[in-house]
């Protein structure tokens, strides 16, 4: 067993879509961003730095899991964590019948939901 999570809802005749991610390193990843259903990876090689609203930011290893609830929550990060080796990870989202996978959040809503934000780790 990998995982064993309850997510707190599924989209309501929600289609399911596997994508396999390549980071080159020290990639930043995709923008912040959010997914209209849940997600769950598995990290195949290197590390992702993963960070949801709410959650400090962490890093996950290869042979790890990860998930997100999808909905309102803000995926801050999904990066490469290593500046010297690529990062592979394999996502599958569950997402709701005619919303894209994965939307963009604006400057404008970062702003507003900052407080939302865990605090950024200190260098």
């Amino acid at each position: 067993m990998l995982a064993d999570v309850k997510p707190p809802f599924i989209p309501e005749g929600a289609s399911g879509m596997t994508i396999l991610v390549e980071w080159p390193p020290g990639d930043p990843g995709t923008p912040p961003h959010r997914h209209s259903g849940p997600c769950f990876g598995y990290v195949i090689e290197g590390a992702v730095r993963f960070e949801l609203e709410g959650e400090p930011e962490r890093v996950v290893k290869a042979g790890e899991t990860f998930w997100e609830p999808g909905g309102d929550v803000i995926h801050y990060q999904d990066g490469n964590a290593l500046s010297d080796a690529p990062t592979k990870f394999v996502v599958t989202m569950l997402c709701e019948p005619g919303q894209p996978m994965l939307t963009f959040v604006d400057e404008e809503e970062l702003k507003q939901r900052a407080p939302r934000r865990a605090p950024r780790p200190t260098a």
